[in-house]
């Protein structure tokens, strides 16, 4: 099946300049010893924010510098027809952007940063699902003045093509659900997941074509966790296998480290964090692909704390690909997104971290891949989250389809995304009672 169109709109290689002697509002510090910033908004997507970097008057803009990203917006076929759309009372679509001196936040309730100027950027995205499109690049003059001694911004406005593949778990990752892949209107279904519990029933994950062996599961849960038994409150043991439809392993989620309450708490803290290995095949048996630790961060409202990193075979340790925090009442998107050519939280470079290869049994069903050992960029996946409050969770995946080689890469993101979404769960108070079906049998008998 074709994956969908989605659209990958940035705004980067921000700069300003302004000349010693221009003064955009009395009272201003020059920004050469204040930090700017910007809003940057587009029509119904949240307001983002960026610092913009200052440079001498006498400097110039360097040509073919890198991209560096201030702003992304990730537009689906829906997105695109609605900003697309014709009719007598909808205007020209513009991307908005309002620039500050001074810090950004609030101060008694009023902002600190003061206006200096506002920059409209028209956008025509019709068709920017199947060409790249750039809007805007290079220097344009902000504030009241327009004469050549007013302060200058400088900006890159750009769509890309970016399709992804889509998938949607029909249930509860805890209910063992199908995960159908989804192309507008059509939902077909790819993947079968089967929780367990890995202490208590299938312990070395084994099927009919995917035996592994006692020794080598120990290996990667000494390496990477521990079963032993935890004095106090926890959540351990929860695992969870994706089969193609003809029944083989392609992914598990494996919880190697318990999600633990703190000494004197009913939270798992992130001095303590749960943590779950994301596994592949190859080779007859599970290897280690990812690893995502998760814990209750503390603040006005809680929130999932996570870190996701890559385990490359060769790397004596992981490369962090995502760290960020979930709304636990409102839910939100575990996303990996690293930019073009930006660092990954600032740890380490995606030049140095590898797209997993095909494995040996691997069936390249999806076929839009670059290659096997192709590097992370741009927008690798997202997946939705839904807070502590929800009927039900029914994750949707989005993949971009440079990172998608076979069956297997699709399925490890899946996995992935069933282990964020039980992370949830694994995270609520102690004080909190689980769902029937995550809790262990010998539990439900108490």
């Amino acid at each position: 099946m074709d994956p969908c169109p989605f659209v990958r709109l940035t705004v980067g290689n921000l700069a300003l300049k302004i000349p010693v002697a221009s003064k955009p509002a009395r009272s201003v510090v020059h920004p050469s010893s204040s930090p700017c910033f910007c809003k940057i908004k587009l029509k119904n997507f949240p307001l983002q924010t960026a610092v913009v970097p200052y440079i001498l008057p006498e400097n110039q803009f360097p040509d073919g510098q890198v991209q560096t990203l201030a702003a992304t917006f990730h537009l689906s076929k829906s997105d695109l027809d609605k900003l697309a759309g014709k009719s007598l009372f909808a205007g020209k679509l513009y991307l908005k952007i309002s620039i500050y001196t001074g810090r950004r936040g609030t101060t008694c309730g009023v902002n600190s940063g003061r206006l200096l100027g506002k920059v409209s950027v028209p956008l025509d995205v019709a068709g920017t699902e199947s060409r790249a499109c750039v809007f805007h690049s290079g220097w344009v003059t902000v504030g009241k003045d327009a004469k050549s001694s007013s302060a200058q911004f400088h900006l890159n406005v750009k769509a890309e093509p970016d399709p992804r593949f889509v998938f949607q778990f029909d249930g509860e990752p805890e209910c063992s659900p199908q995960v159908f892949q989804i192309q507008g209107n059509i939902r077909q279904p790819v993947f079968t997941c089967k929780f367990s519990f890995r202490s208590t029933g299938d312990r070395n994950q084994r099927s009919r074509s995917l035996q592994s062996d006692s020794s080598s599961s120990r290996g990667w849960l000494s390496s990477f966790g521990s079963e032993r038994e935890r004095p106090g409150k926890e959540r351990k043991g929860w695992s969870i296998t994706v089969h193609d439809l003809s029944g083989s392993p392609v992914a598990a989620a494996s919880m190697v480290t318990p999600f633990v309450a703190s000494p004197g708490s009913d939270r798992v803290s992130r001095s303590n964090p749960g943590s779950w290995l994301i596994l592949r095949p190859g080779d007859g048996t599970w290897k280690p692909w990812g690893r995502l630790e998760a814990w209750r961060e503390r603040g006005a409202s809680d929130g999932l704390g996570y870190r996701f990193e890559l385990i490359p075979d060769s790397a004596a340790a992981g490369i962090v690909l995502a760290e960020s925090t979930v709304s636990l009442s409102k839910g939100g998107k575990f996303s990996i997104d690293l930019g073009a050519n930006s660092n990954t939280n600032g740890r380490s470079t995606p030049g140095n971290s590898m797209s997993p290869a095909c494995s040996p049994r691997s069936s390249g069903d999806f076929g839009y891949g670059l290659w096997p050992y192709c590097m992370y960029r741009g927008f690798v996946m997202s997946a939705t989250v839904e807070g502590e409050g929800r009927k039900y969770s029914k994750p949707t995946v989005e993949v971009s389809v440079q990172h998608v080689n076979c069956t297997e890469d699709a399925a490890a993101f899946v996995a992935l995304s069933a282990a964020v979404d039980l992370s949830m769960d694994a995270c609520r108070l102690f004080s909190q009672k689980l769902r029937k079906e995550l809790c262990p049998p010998q539990d439900l008998l108490t």
